[in-house]
């Protein structure tokens, strides 16, 4: 089973991603979930996770502060984080992988792009 964070200040987009994750038959049982990144950070610091799906823009603090904060702890830079956002600029998409996303989707998508990206990014091979 894979441990993944969904941060999005969307429950909406939450509730959505989980259940592409599980139309994707991705074994992920129950995601953890942030609004924004700090409670992200509080998450990651108090659960042991595989994967975060990380928004963009949210309040409080965005998904690329968060990104630096993770890359500032030596707990947290190893995990993948996966970028899910709207902002489709080749610019937007070249500065989250230069800051060290694994992948970036852009929103809209469907259950297979998520499963490919995820599979990709988690080394997974599927029959």
């Amino acid at each position: 089973m894979t441990n993944i964070l969904i941060v999005d200040d969307s429950p909406v987009m939450r509730t959505f991603i989980k259940r592409v994750l599980s139309v994707s038959g991705i074994d992920a049982g129950t995601p953890f979930e942030a609004g924004h990144g700090r409670e992200a950070l509080e998450v990651l610091r108090a659960y042991p996770v595989d994967l975060v799906l990380s928004d963009i823009n949210m309040p409080e603090m965005n998904g690329e502060e968060l990104m630096r904060a993770m890359q500032q702890d030596e707990a947290l830079r190893k995990i993948p984080v996966v970028v899910i956002s709207t902002d489709a600029r080749l610019d937007r998409v070249d500065q989250m992988m230069g800051m060290g996303a694994r992948g970036y989707i852009t929103k809209p998508f469907n259950p297979e792009r998520l499963r490919t990206e995820l599979d990709r990014v988690l080394g997974v091979a599927h029959a």
